[in-house]
């Protein structure tokens, strides 16, 4: 596959995503340690990140480093139409934009040179647009492979500009924590560092055969070959939404069964909404979850038909919980998330019919033996679109789950299609 043998990919990173749009509505804000979330923190300004406080972390924990932290609640409403107006920018910049997260996107800019300048003009110009129009800080990393110019842009933050020619790619890559290497999580760097591995150079010095024998073949090789810089993966524009999904940080705290089935009614319930606002249906539902040890799981069911019923979908995702409660009992569980794939819109897809397959789940009502009646959901109404207008018009917490009742609702934040 063609590699550019130019710096062209643009890595496009807000800083402090959530805590920068809070800071810049309120300006008592500015300069101050800000924490958004209570209970598990969503975003921590820079000034909160000096005390050692980080996304995901419990709010307890975030409040004894940084004592003096201003704690506001999430507005994911304020959240989305920053993004949205930042992706205009980017849309602007180039017509190559690979949007990763709601704040961060590659942009290839080869073939701009003649209307827009160098790729480090270009980046320049981006920076200050979204400063301009939109009033935050966001940090550009410039490099020939996404993966370096995601790295670049790391290394550049908060509210920075790095450029890596071709040239100086080893002389960049090589010295950096083996931790900026992606798919290096903690466990895999106390592989690495176990063997003398401590930088990516040290990486590179070993072969492909024995880093796949120290971590299997695909991680070993993946590390290899981004030691080297080899990554020719092009910037591409996202088709349309393959996967909607959403996602809960739980916090390190012990958690009952209730208090996990009670977010993931939560998430549940958020997916399943998003459907049918877009008119979607899916028919394959996945569960993810991440532990203490910072290590992740995933499972999947595929159903025999496509649905957007929140009763299905929930029915179908607490059988993939039960089967991995005996690791969340071993393990501990600090981050669940839902999401539906396999979509294809509404109006295409056949009817539902209450129908078993062999998983034991049912494409109808229920899943695994569980105690929807199947004969029972499909005789009455469908009460989905019913509490889809009552949220529309009371607000989303005007009805709400039994399980939810006296619970924190936590907040879901969206994910992006695999």
């Amino acid at each position: 596959m063609f590699v550019s043998k130019e710096s062209t990919i643009l890595h496009a990173d807000l800083d402090a995503f959530f805590a920068s749009v809070e800071q810049r509505d309120d300006p008592a804000l500015r300069g101050r340690p800000v924490l958004v979330g209570g209970g598990v923190v969503l975003a921590a300004s820079y000034e909160a990140r000096a005390y050692g406080v980080r996304g995901a972390m419990g709010g307890a924990q975030a409040r004894r480093l940084c004592p003096n932290a201003v704690v506001v609640p999430p507005r994911m409403s304020a959240y989305a139409e920053a993004s949205k107006a930042v992706f205009d920018v980017f849309e602007r910049t180039s017509p190559h934009v690979e949007g990763l997260s709601i704040d961060e996107a590659f942009l290839e800019v080869s073939g701009l040179r003649g209307i827009a300048g160098s790729p480090s003009d270009i980046a320049a110009r981006l920076r200050r647009e979204v400063r301009e129009r939109v009033g935050l800080p966001i940090t550009v990393g410039v490099a020939r492979t996404k993966f370096l110019a995601k790295v670049a842009s790391g290394v550049a933050k908060p509210d920075g500009l790095l450029v890596v020619e071709p040239a100086g790619e080893m002389d960049f890559l090589h010295p950096l924590a083996v931790g900026k290497l992606w798919g290096v999580g903690p466990v895999t760097e106390a592989k690495l560092r176990d063997r003398g591995m401590h930088t990516v150079g040290d990486v590179a010095r070993y072969s492909e055969a024995l880093l796949t024998s120290l971590l299997g073949a695909a991680t070993g090789r993946h590390l290899h070959r981004l030691a080297h810089n080899q990554d020719p993966r092009p910037v591409r524009r996202r088709k349309r939404r393959g996967s909607i999904g959403a996602q809960r940080a739980l916090g390190r705290a012990p958690k009952t069964a209730d208090d996990i089935d009670a977010a993931l009614s939560g998430l549940v319930e958020r997916v399943c909404r998003r459907m049918r606002k877009a008119d979607r249906l899916g028919r394959t539902v996945v569960l993810r979850l991440r532990f203490d040890d910072y290590t992740r799981a995933t499972r999947s069911h595929t159903l025999a038909a496509p649905t957007a019923r929140t009763s299905l979908v929930l029915a179908t995702a607490r059988h993939l919980l039960r089967t991995a409660m005996p690791r969340v009992h071993r393990d501990g569980l600090t981050l669940v998330g839902v999401a539906v794939a396999n979509l294809s819109d509404e109006a295409s897809a056949q009817l539902e019919l209450p129908f078993w397959d062999g998983a034991g789940v049912g494409t109808g009502a229920r899943a695994g033996g569980g105690a929807v009646d199947s004969a029972r959901a499909y005789a009455g109404i469908d009460v989905d679109p019913v509490l889809d207008d009552v949220r529309e018009r009371f607000g989303t917490e005007a009805i709400t789950r039994g399980t939810l009742l006296g619970r924190s609702p936590g907040v879901a934040m969206p994910t992006l299609p695999d």
